[in-house]
């Protein structure tokens, strides 16, 4: 599985690549979205350079925070697609874990690269009447700041991230796209996907061990 996409990828944590709104979601007002992302980062934030405690710490911190701001079943579910039909029952709550696991490592194997980060808000547009774009800049010490854009919509009652745009791209289309493909090169089965998954998982906790 190539390691340029959510399952590698940096900070977007939260990532990440997310849920589609589905219909009847409720409008989400612009101000009450851009407070939502502000919120989340600040947290984010706050975990990723809080250096008196251990990896573990940061980490169980990070996985509450995007546990409570992303849709991560809805998100694993859109991305997995077609193929939530062909898992049964325990491939698809392996599924479930593993993919909640890759979002939280995603970021806590990069503690050290994202030590010192600082992020702000930049413009929040209504999308459509359910979802609203809200951007961030990220700043990093001795790198260039790039540009994260959140969707965020209603979700059970509450805003949740529902997809990340990184350089034009979304990321949960990326990752469905590239979900599918290791499906279908290993003749539709869903289980190669989780080999290929808690691979990347074996790696990202080494990543995160050497940090």
């Amino acid at each position: 599985m190539q390691r340029r996409t959510l399952l590698a990828l940096p900070a977007a944590a939260a990532t990440l690549a997310l849920a589609w709104p589905r219909a009847g979601h409720a409008e989400i007002d612009p101000a009450r979205a851009a407070a939502f992302v502000r919120d989340a980062g600040n947290e984010l934030v706050a975990a990723i350079n809080d250096t008196r405690s251990d990896v573990a710490a940061r980490r169980d911190k990070v996985a509450a925070v995007l546990r409570r701001t992303v849709d991560i079943e809805g998100t694993g579910r859109f991305i997995l697609g077609r193929y939530v039909r062909q898992a049964s029952p325990a491939e698809l709550a392996d599924y479930n874990r593993l993919f909640d696991d890759i979002i939280v490592r995603n970021l806590s194997a990069r503690f050290g690269e994202y030590r010192g980060v600082r992020f702000s808000l930049g413009r929040s547009q209504q999308r459509t009447e359910e979802d609203v774009l809200v951007n961030t800049i990220i700043e990093r010490p001795s790198q260039p700041a790039f540009s994260l854009d959140w969707r965020v919509a209603e979700v059970g009652g509450q805003p949740r991230v529902v997809d990340v745009i990184a350089e034009g791209t979304s990321l949960r289309l990326t990752t469905r796209s590239e979900y599918s493909a290791v499906i279908q090169r290993n003749g539709g089965r869903v289980a190669a996907l989780l080999d290929a998954m808690r691979n990347q998982i074996a790696q990202l906790a080494a990543r995160e061990a050497r940090s």
